[in-house]
């Protein structure tokens, strides 16, 4: 998703979520693409969040972002949707500032919707997952979760319009210093989890294990599935194309 001439961000380089590059995306859609594009990342964004809420009703941990989010808005006693809002304008201005290349419809959608998303989600899986889930239950959720939240996460990515302020920090990192994107992603990364480990966020061994898988099946889920369907919906080229590619 990001418009940018510096690194790509590869699913090998950063174990993780990747942005589309200037290379990898075509021209800014218009109208009814647009329109198709902007569905598409909604949808992307509510299945994400519904994975983010899987893995915190497995009680697992969740991505580092997430998690220092639900550490900081229970200490202050907000909600998640309103708190997250909040950081992301925060994180927003030196994207504004450094780069507006990796803005458009789809940060706003991003920065406005998902804390919402899994905290609504959270509150629907709350009375059909135990309190104290077993080894097998929490297994399970955490298959469905880590499917859920790379399939949105890749969906997001696909629609190609535009960057969440969080995932866009690395990325303008390196087009300043040339620092290789998974040095600044893992370290922007460390730095949120340890601000949830601070604030009592919810890290666990799914906070890991998301950070090896997410980057494969978001490769994945952007070949096999988002791509091509979101190609069959805009009847044009292939949409968000990357030559490697994976959030």
């Amino acid at each position: 998703m990001p418009d940018t001439g510096g690194p790509s961000p590869r699913p090998s380089d950063t174990g993780g979520p990747r942005d589309l590059t200037s290379h990898d995306r075509p021209q800014r859609p218009t109208g009814g693409d647009l329109v198709r594009r902007a569905v598409w990342a909604v949808l992307g964004i509510a299945v994400l969040a519904a994975g983010s809420a899987t893995l915190l009703s497995a009680s697992v941990g969740v991505d580092p972002f997430t998690a220092a989010n639900i550490g900081g808005s229970s200490r202050l006693g907000i909600d998640l949707g309103l708190y997250q809002l909040v950081v992301n304008l925060l994180l927003f201005v030196p994207v504004l500032i450094w780069g507006r290349r990796y803005i458009g419809l789809g940060t706003v959608l991003n920065m406005v919707l998902t804390g919402f998303f899994v905290q609504w989600f959270s509150a629907l899986l709350a009375p059909l997952v135990p309190a104290d889930p077993t080894r097998l239950t929490q297994a399970g959720l955490f298959v469905v979760g880590i499917v859920l939240f790379t399939a949105g996460a890749s969906a997001y990515m696909t629609a190609g319009i535009g960057t969440a302020p969080y995932d866009a920090i690395a990325p303008i990192v390196v087009d300043r210093s040339r620092v290789r994107y998974r040095v600044i992603r893992v370290a922007q990364d460390l730095i949120f989890v340890a601000l949830a480990i601070v604030l009592g966020g919810p890290v666990g061994i799914g906070t890991v294990m998301t950070a090896f898988f997410a980057g494969p099946l978001i490769d994945f889920f952007t070949r096999r599935v988002n791509t091509p369907l979101l190609h069959r919906l805009s009847g044009a080229g292939t949409p968000g194309r990357s030559d490697s590619t994976g959030s």
